[in-house]
């Protein structure tokens, strides 16, 4: 039998993840909880749900004047949420 090189358990979960496609649905996740830290308490009291699916997410908010607001600064909370998760995985947002 090879002896191969000793990995640490965190790059072997990492290397199954990249394996099975499942690294890109769990910063999807990540993506999603990460949006109170974004936007911040006062815009996250409105949101409702949200949600991450190929690469958009979806914010379902309780104010249609704050969905508005925030579809205007969309670039800037989708550069946010990338630069937070090290990667680009959102490339798009859509406010309901």
């Amino acid at each position: 039998m090879k002896r191969t090189e000793a990995k640490n358990i965190g790059q072997i979960i990492n290397d199954l993840l990249k394996k099975e496609n499942l690294d890109i649905a769990l910063d999807e996740h990540r993506a999603s909880a990460l949006w109170p830290q974004i936007v911040g308490d006062g815009i996250n009291r409105y949101t409702i749900k949200r949600y991450v699916k190929d690469g958009v997410m979806t914010v379902h908010l309780s104010s249609a004047s704050l969905a508005n607001e925030l579809m205007l600064n969309r670039a800037s909370i989708i550069q946010r949420i990338n630069e937070a998760l090290g990667r680009e995985i959102i490339h798009e947002i859509i406010f309901k």
